[in-house]
């Protein structure tokens, strides 16, 4: 027996778990075998609807096997019940059950009560002893009821290019002062969300520095967010800023930093003559180019 098969968008997947909305068993398949007339089952509750399993044996050398809603006419004019349906097959031999689905939402109405497989399995591999399908003249059948509710709203991540107010300066006096650790800029709101800059003055012979993302602003969507930057080490007696871009997902907890371990060397910084440190002072700058703002829209 295959474990898995598909043919015309249809699918066969041998599964451990019983199904969830209905099972049948006929303990003496031989005296239906070659009839005619189909077996209905009792009503049952999935989902919130009633059904009835229809079996047919020996259509045209197959089981087919149907799902039928009960109180159609309950359903509103013009409305349908959307289900994702599969179908059962029990194989004892195995322990477990052949799962028979096409992938396509079946939609229930008044028009429309049943919905199943016409050619479930075909009776040779089902009467085959070597297949397991029946064990002392017993056979069980299943299915499985999903409603699906189209969603009325979706989440849209929109990527904003130069946000407003996408500029942030951060002025750090007393440089030679600093010690042995990380520094934090004020928080500055950009987007859905607050950032600020951090970098440690002594971590080696380069000046790193780093953009961290922090929380959201109320009434925000807290998702992972896209932030780019340009990060800049302001030279403070030309444009001759140095800068560097970092672009990262930044996950939904705070105090995540992406950026640069060297935007200049400790050597080029204390040069008087370079312009990066002014009466014992440096200054960066965060330019967020693009970030993601994300909100919950109607479909």
């Amino acid at each position: 027996m295959d474990t898995q098969e598909s043919s015309l968008g249809v699918t066969r997947v041998l599964r451990e778990e019983r199904p969830s909305s209905k099972i049948v068993t006929i303990a003496g398949y031989s005296v239906i075998k070659g009839r005619g007339e189909p077996y209905e089952s009792s009503v049952f509750e999935a989902a919130g609807y009633k059904w009835r399993l229809v079996l047919h044996v020996g259509n045209a050398g197959y089981i087919s096997l149907y799902l039928r809603i009960e109180e159609a006419e309950s359903i509103p004019y013009g409305l349908e019940v959307n289900v994702d349906l599969k179908l059962f097959v029990h194989v004892p031999k195995l322990d477990k059950y052949l799962t028979i689905t096409d992938g396509a939402v079946k939609r229930f109405n008044t028009e429309k009560k049943e919905w199943g497989f016409e050619q479930l399995i075909d009776l040779a591999s089902f009467e085959n002893t070597n297949e397991g399908y029946i064990v002392q003249d017993t056979c069980s059948f299943g299915a499985e009821i999903f409603i699906v509710k189209p969603a009325k709203v979706q989440e849209k991540v929109t990527f904003i290019s130069n946000p407003p107010r996408n500029v942030f300066t951060w002025e750090i006096p007393h440089f030679s002062d600093m010690g042995d650790k990380f520094y934090y800029s004020d928080d500055f709101l950009v987007g859905d969300r607050y950032w600020r800059l951090g970098f440690n003055p002594k971590s080696g012979s380069a000046l790193p520095i780093y953009l961290y993302a922090q929380g959201f602003r109320p009434d925000a969507v807290a998702t992972n967010t896209w932030g780019a930057v340009n990060l800049r080490l302001k030279n403070q007696r030309s444009t001759n800023h140095r800068e560097r871009y970092s672009a990262a997902w930044y996950p939904i907890r705070s105090d995540y930093g992406v950026g640069v371990n060297s935007i200049i060397s400790l050597a080029d910084l204390h040069d008087a003559s370079k312009g990066y440190l002014v009466n014992d002072a440096i200054i960066f700058e965060a330019e967020m180019v693009k970030v993601t703002v994300t909100n919950i829209v109607s479909v």
